[in-house]
């Protein structure tokens, strides 16, 4: 009888040891993997052949009418007829605050200082060095000051003549708040 108990502790035992033992996975000793396609699937090179796709390309096109995330689609193209069809549908949408003026601030010395100046009267550091050619757009001159927010937001998201499109760079309510500042602080008589 004592020699079934010991018998029985001692298998007890032996079982333990296996039983913990035999999940251990580790560098030196992978184990066993009953369906290994499960762990370790076959990758593709995004621009290889594919056998899964019935067109046989790994990277496949998004589904039509897919929007990226955090991106609002613009419906105007870089022409003058869209320019002015902008300024006449679009709006801002911001209260004139001090937050939002300070934010625009902010902005256009980050995107638009080195092309309009910090004037904004079009001698930014990249046409005085002689890098551009072309002066940038006077953003103090009446032609400027007379056009509506909405062409101006236009202007810095698609870009026009030389400028290029800063939408993809700027979110929309930061375009405002840019707008907001030159309006209330460089477009401003003196």
């Amino acid at each position: 009888m004592r020699y079934l108990t010991e018998v029985k502790i001692v298998g007890v035992i032996f079982m333990a040891v296996i039983f913990t033992t035999a999940c251990h996975r580790d560098n030196n000793n992978p184990g066993y993997d009953y369906l290994p396609e499960m762990d370790l699937s076959r990758a593709y090179e995004a621009y290889s052949e594919n056998p899964v796709h019935k067109d046989g390309k790994t990277m496949q096109a998004p589904v039509e009418g897919t929007v990226p995330r955090g991106k609002i689609p613009y419906p105007y193209e870089k022409d003058d007829e869209d320019l002015l069809l902008a300024g006449k549908t679009i709006f801002n949408p911001l209260e004139y605050t001090s937050e939002n003026i300070e934010r625009g601030e902010v902005l256009y010395n980050r995107f638009c200082i080195n092309c309009h100046g910090i004037n904004g009267d079009g001698q930014g550091n990249l046409f005085t060095s002689g890098v551009y050619k072309f002066p940038p757009g006077n953003l103090t001159q009446e032609a400027s000051i007379n056009r509506p927010d909405g062409e101006l937001y236009h202007i810095i998201t698609v870009g026009r003549g030389i400028m290029g499109a800063h939408g993809p760079q700027i979110r929309p309510e930061d375009r405002w708040k840019i707008i907001m500042y030159v309006r209330k602080e460089l477009q401003q008589p003196l």
